[in-house]
């Protein structure tokens, strides 16, 4: 079995790299940054959120998994006592494989005589924001015009990601079996004037969400783009679709943990039974 690994620099991260590429050494696994079986993150979900990106292109035959060193990790299945456990466990082949779905965002740039397209997966979600001035954009469901929106700017997620930025602005917390992108808003203007949908809205797997940026004479160089942990300036930004990837993520893990319970123990810490029976 092939594999890589992605860490932070804390001292906890470096030890459990050392033991694994030391497994390597020994002949127990084989290390390949390039093409491996498995990647192992070791820190916390912003690691996580790096592995995945450097990965992506592979992310059709490789699995991840995520050790949790620090204060918080959603996605990360191991925690740092157990490396052992997890080395012994890819050896035998035991691992429970869980995936989630994924964002496609496609970025077009650019006047059409020098059009510049990209695509890109996310795991938890992409925004767009006007950095100096009030964000205009046409949202489009489909092929119809949804709304002008005018406000701060927008996030679509994933539903892993729905827990992350997508929560903090008011969206809702969507269980992962859901094949869905979520929008949400940050800072709609709403008046007599100007009007948005201020909600936030699930739209299924077969739609796509689409941003026309509507230029209000600022440089659009002020827009800034942003997927899970990476951010860029979108100069000449014309248009942002989102839609449910083709692709997914799979998880290694010795069980399943449900859904819920990772939520409920991410953001509400233990909770104690009320003692009133039913």
């Amino acid at each position: 079995m092939k594999l890589a690994f992605v860490s932070n620099d804390s001292e906890k991260s470096q030890g459990i790299k050392d033991y694994f590429q030391t497994l390597c050494h020994m002949g127990r696994f084989e290390g390949d940054d390039t093409d491996p079986d498995v990647v192992i993150s070791i820190g916390g979900d912003g690691t996580l959120l790096s592995a995945f990106h450097q990965y992506q292109d592979c992310i059709n035959h490789v699995k991840f998994a995520a050790i949790h060193t620090g204060h918080l990790g959603f996605y990360t299945d191991w925690v740092a006592g157990e490396a052992e456990q997890l080395a012994q466990s890819l050896i035998n082949d035991d691992l429970v494989n869980v995936s989630y779905p994924l964002l496609q965002l496609k970025v077009i740039q650019g006047e059409r005589s020098s059009r510049r397209v990209r695509q890109i997966l996310c795991l938890n979600e992409a925004t767009i924001k006007q950095v100096t001035a009030t964000f205009i954009c046409e949202v489009f469901i489909g092929d119809e015009l949804f709304e002008t929106f005018r406000g701060d700017g927008l996030c679509v997620s994933t539903p892993t990601g729905s827990t992350g930025i997508n929560k903090s602005i008011g969206g809702a917390v969507v269980h992962p079996s859901l094949n869905a992108l979520q929008l949400t808003e940050f800072a709609s203007l709403n008046n007599r004037v100007f009007r948005t949908l201020s909600s936030p809205l699930i739209v299924t797997q077969d739609e796509t969400i689409t941003f026309r940026p509507i230029s209000n004479g600022h440089s659009t160089e002020k827009l800034v783009l942003t997927y899970d942990n990476l951010f860029e300036s979108a100069e000449e930004l014309k248009e942002l679709s989102f839609k449910v990837a083709d692709e997914r993520i799979h998880f290694l893990g010795s069980k399943h943990k449900r859904f819920w319970n990772r939520v409920s123990y991410s953001f509400i810490g233990p909770v104690k039974g009320s003692g009133h029976e039913i």
